[in-house]
């Protein structure tokens, strides 16, 4: 085990703290020395916070040193998606409209953190409120791949995947409103969870009965990710759909004890004429020998009507338009080209467009459960190829297996953007590497609030292939 504070999981740092083995002001120096060294090469912040961050190391070792009753993240260091409110600290959504925009609360998750003693180190890049799956804005530039610096981070949450990839914090804040979790996640192997709906409340979301967005943890591996997932999960009176959730022992959960007898998990490539690199499926043949190898019962199912984009789009865009369209108009000149074309197409949906694709999203819903009735799990690639090139253009081809296909979204994260609209569990685990050395990830699907369920069988897959051990140079 390292002895390198950068380099240890949030769960090997926890118990490190609690015996005194390591003091939160140590870790958070190295943490912000790290940050700082790497930011030149990797560009995954908007905002490092080290004064504040060195004042609440200091107040969580007073109250360690003192005896005092310790959070759940105690002294470990976390970033924040700069989409997600900090209070005192510059949220700017990754746009400059908002360069100077200091939040006076923070968004329950944060505060949910803080509560449990995390130490906010930094806000990490993000488009253009989060608006694609490319981590660039005028703002800031790009944020570079933590593998390699010639391809991109994925995104919307490309820094905060980055920052967890590159040792410099081992938890992060991200969000995922069509995979922007799950899709950097990939990219940068790392975990990348979307939670059921209303499992982490979402305070800052504006139509929050109709939200596909989610506020989600990305992190090193699963046990890191159901640690975080204790501390943000629960009830808050600002999301309906948390309301009455329960809160299971995620921690408890993750522990990959058992196998996966009994379990059936139904599997599928890609949805029809979706292309998939030979890596990637090469990736997810070994995934599903693994699962197999754990005891799971796999049955393939045919993806046809789940390439849901056009859905997907017709109500992201549209409330993207109702947000956005007065900003555009007053500060088109300060916003990417890409950004304020994505408002534009938005301009070609009805109302009656809208409130079509809700009723499909309702019949996406159905199929789903009826697909999680016949089997525990889902499992498919989280995306149909590795990172793409660092200045890939969202409206440009997409190259796979040296062809090149029209539309990035629905080619490059078919797989994504369903369980947004359907509010299922989904999370990316790292599962192999392709032939240029970057990571692959498979996405695992569960059953509606089986959250820690899904947590279980990741936790075995995980324990059963030894890719947390390979890190980027």
């Amino acid at each position: 085990m390292s002895d390198d504070p950068c380099l240890l999981t949030a769960v090997e740092l926890r118990g490190r703290i609690v015996r005194k083995e390591v003091s939160p002001v140590e870790v958070t120096r190295a943490v912000l020395a790290r940050a700082e060294a790497l930011q030149p090469k990797l560009n995954c912040f908007i905002t490092l916070c080290g004064d504040e961050a060195m004042a609440a190391a200091q107040s969580a070792e007073r109250k360690m040193m003192a005896g005092e009753p310790l959070g759940l993240l105690h002294g470990i260091p976390v970033t924040v998606k700069d989409i997600v409110n900090t209070k005192g600290i510059k949220t700017t959504f990754g746009a400059v409209p908002y360069k100077d925009n200091v939040p006076d609360q923070d968004a329950v998750a944060v505060a949910r953190l803080r509560a449990q003693g995390a130490i906010l180190i930094g806000k990490t890049t993000t488009p253009e409120f989060g608006s694609k799956c490319l981590t660039d804005s005028p703002l800031f530039g790009r944020t570079r791949n933590a593998w390699d610096a010639t391809r991109s981070s994925g995104g919307s949450s490309g820094g905060a995947a980055v920052a967890v990839a590159s040792g410099i914090a081992p938890l992060a804040i991200a969000t995922d409103g069509g995979g922007s979790t799950r899709i950097p996640a990939a990219c940068n192997g790392v975990v990348g969870l979307k939670q059921s709906n209303g499992v982490i409340p979402h305070s800052q979301v504006q139509d929050a009965f109709g939200n596909q967005t989610y506020v989600t943890p990305t992190t090193r591996n699963v046990a890191d990710t159901a640690l975080m997932m204790q501390a943000l999960a629960g009830e808050d009176a600002s999301d309906p759909w948390s309301i009455g959730v329960p809160v299971p022992d995620f921690v408890e959960a993750a522990a990959p004890r058992g196998d996966l007898r009994g379990q059936t998990i139904l599997y599928c490539l890609s949805p029809p004429g979706r292309p998939v690199s030979a890596d990637v499926a090469g990736a997810f043949r070994a995934s599903l020998d693994r699962l197999a190898g754990l005891g799971a019962e796999l049955e393939e199912f045919s993806g046809e009507g789940l390439d849901v984009e056009p859905i997907w789009r017709a109500i992201n865009h549209t409330v993207w338009r109702t947000r956005f369209e007065k900003l555009v108009a007053e500060h088109r000149d300060e916003l990417s080209e890409t950004f304020v074309r994505q408002i534009a197409l938005a301009t070609r949906v009805t109302g009656v467009d809208y409130q079509q694709a809700m009723f499909d999203r309702t019949a996406l819903f159905r199929r789903v459960q009826a697909l999680l009735a016949r089997g525990n799990l889902l499992a498919m690639p989280t995306l149909t190829r590795t990172a793409l090139p660092i200045d890939q253009d969202l409206f440009g081809s997409i190259e796979i297996d040296g062809r090149n296909y029209d539309s990035v979204r629905p080619h490059w994260f078919p797989w994504t953007m369903p369980f947004n609209m359907t509010g299922h569990p989904a999370i990316s685990l790292p599962c192999g590497f392709g032939r240029d050395g970057l990571p692959i990830g498979l996405q695992l699907v569960g059953r509606f609030r089986a959250d820690a369920e899904l947590l279980r069988v990741s936790a075995l897959f995980e324990s059963s292939c030894d890719l947390l051990s390979r890190r980027p140079a």
